[in-house]
């Protein structure tokens, strides 16, 4: 098991990860099989989606706060509701295929970590599975 820790400087973001996943993948030594990336924080959470252009993850985070607005009637008497809903939304965890000591994303993927109740000091899991180790 591999920790990756983050620092977090606004409320929501959304924060390409994959390089840093892609680095523990490469130091755990495995070759063929998945990495398990997983967010243990109830207001973040983790989404594969398209890295190439950065106006997407606007659009998630702007599609989000439309779907689960922070000024909802919420029980919760912490304040930040909208950011448990919206990290159920997006998950906690992603798995990955890995081929030939890489991942083995799309052309256009990458892996980010979801904030929804920063700025905080976050952290995430991977767990290289299966196939050989170099």
């Amino acid at each position: 098991m591999i920790s990756l820790s983050l620092e977090t400087r606004d409320r929501v973001a959304l924060i390409d990860v994959t390089a840093l996943v892609e680095k523990a993948v490469e130091t755990s030594g495995l070759q063929e099989g998945a990495a398990l990336v997983y967010c243990p924080h109830t207001t973040a959470g983790l989404t594969v989606n398209e890295h190439a252009d950065p106006s997407v993850r606007r659009d998630i985070a702007m599609a989000l706060e439309r779907l689960v607005p922070s000024d909802l009637p919420f029980a919760h008497l912490e304040g930040n509701s909208d950011a448990h809903v919206k990290a159920s939304l997006m998950g906690c965890s992603a798995m990955l295929p890995v081929e030939g000591g890489r991942l083995a994303l799309g052309t256009w993927q990458g892996v980010y970590f979801a904030e929804f109740d920063g700025p905080r000091r976050r952290h995430l899991i991977v767990q290289p599975l299966g196939g050989a180790r170099s």
